[in-house]
């Protein structure tokens, strides 16, 4: 269900509020949702993901990503959520491809090999081809 990117992050499609307590017992720290509330019916709200966050010992950050593309204050709040989490973060959207690439996105801006990152998201299903003009 959770695709490792690196040791730092790993990407997932929608989870439920009781995935949240399994993201914590393999370790995850932090939960960044990039899915905007409302995408699809049925789908758990922000806040309820928070909660379980919460009441696991996770931090949590909303970072929503729709359809229309990335935004600079999206790719810094991305950059925040990784830089300040304490160990692995786990991401997610409907399917963990915009989570993954923010991320790339994101390390990108820190510096970080497009060859590497390719190769990274690959390893976990990923295809950055899309984003390759951004870095």
């Amino acid at each position: 269900m959770f695709r490792k990117l690196d040791p730092h992050i790993s990407v997932a499609g929608q989870i439920a509020p009781e995935d949240v307590a399994a993201a914590a017992a393999q370790g995850f720290t932090t939960i960044v949702n990039n899915r905007p509330d409302g995408e699809q019916p049925g789908q758990p709200a922000g806040a309820e993901i928070a909660a379980a966050a919460a009441a696991a010992g996770l931090a949590y950050h909303a970072i929503p990503v729709d359809h229309s593309g990335f935004r600079e204050e999206q790719v810094a709040a991305m950059l925040d959520a990784l830089g300040t989490a304490p160990g692995p973060v786990l991401a997610f959207c409907r399917s963990g491809t915009r989570s993954t690439y923010l991320w790339a996105l994101a390390r990108a801006r820190m510096g970080e090999d497009a060859e590497m990152l390719a190769a990274k998201a690959a390893g976990a299903g990923y295809d950055l081809s899309p984003l390759r003009p951004l870095f």
